[in-house]
């Protein structure tokens, strides 16, 4: 799957990015400059685009935190899943879960205002339903990838390229002397979802960085963000007209 990254709070513009035809839109809670008001009408504006779109879009949300509070306010809101930061250790994932499920499996507050517009009231189908990724970023969850990817009721792996190259020493996230490394990196979260039989994503710069990716084998990619873009089409046409 290919999916686009949301940073704007920017409904207007979340909408028309629903209708270009990505499998999922995720809106960023952690770096992203939306509060909850924005949030809500951001899983709002994919719903109404996805309509008018080639695909079924759904909305993602990158949790703010692996807190209970923060990761029902995004699944109430509306989100299919969450991507969660700072993932550790297998305690850390476990808890991720258990902050996405509905009791038994998990501690989830039932209270789903807009998210059983989606999948439903019923806690089982839900808990069935709901994706929980955890994101490996940082050297701790680097050298537990492998038991993290075990965690029962976890879904999905996905890496924070730019966290991911500061950990394995990088001087910041595109440096070229750690290349080595971060690449070996990326081989071992992989390989690590592999054999947990679970998926795997990453963050993309553009659309061949993606492709080449998804060559790799990674089963879904997230495509730059809606800010990135905004600056670079601007910069462009005023290039262009000043010749």
């Amino acid at each position: 799957m290919v999916g686009y990254w949301v940073i704007l709070d920017s409904p207007v513009s979340t909408e028309r990015l629903a209708r270009v035809g990505y499998d999922y839109l995720c809106i960023d809670q952690q770096h992203g400059l939306t509060g909850y008001e924005g949030l809500r009408n951001g899983l709002l504006a994919v719903d109404a685009g996805a309509r008018l779109g080639a695909v079924d879009t759904v909305g993602l949300v990158r949790a703010a935190a692996n807190d209970l509070t923060w990761i029902g306010h995004a699944l109430d809101a509306g989100a299919s899943g969450v991507i969660v930061p700072l993932i550790d250790t297998p305690e850390d994932a476990a808890h991720a879960v258990a902050c996405v499920k509905y009791p038994p499996v998990g501690r989830r507050s039932y209270g789903p205002m807009r998210s059983q517009l989606r999948i439903g009231p019923a806690p089982a189908e839900v808990n069935a339903e709901t994706l929980v990724i955890a994101m490996i970023e940082t050297p701790e969850g680097l050298a537990n990838v492998e038991a993290i990817a075990a965690t029962p009721g976890l879904d999905s792996l996905y890496v924070g390229p730019s966290d991911l190259a500061l950990a394995v020493g990088g001087a910041r996230p595109d440096d070229p002397a750690v290349a080595d490394a971060f690449e070996a990196a990326l081989v071992r979260v992989r390989e690590a979802a592999e054999a947990a039989g679970i998926s795997v994503g990453i963050h993309a710069q553009h659309g061949e960085e993606a492709a080449s990716r998804i060559a790799e084998g990674f089963r879904f990619v997230s495509v730059s963000c809606d800010l990135v873009h905004l600056e670079k089409a601007a910069a462009h046409h005023l290039a262009t007209a000043r010749g």
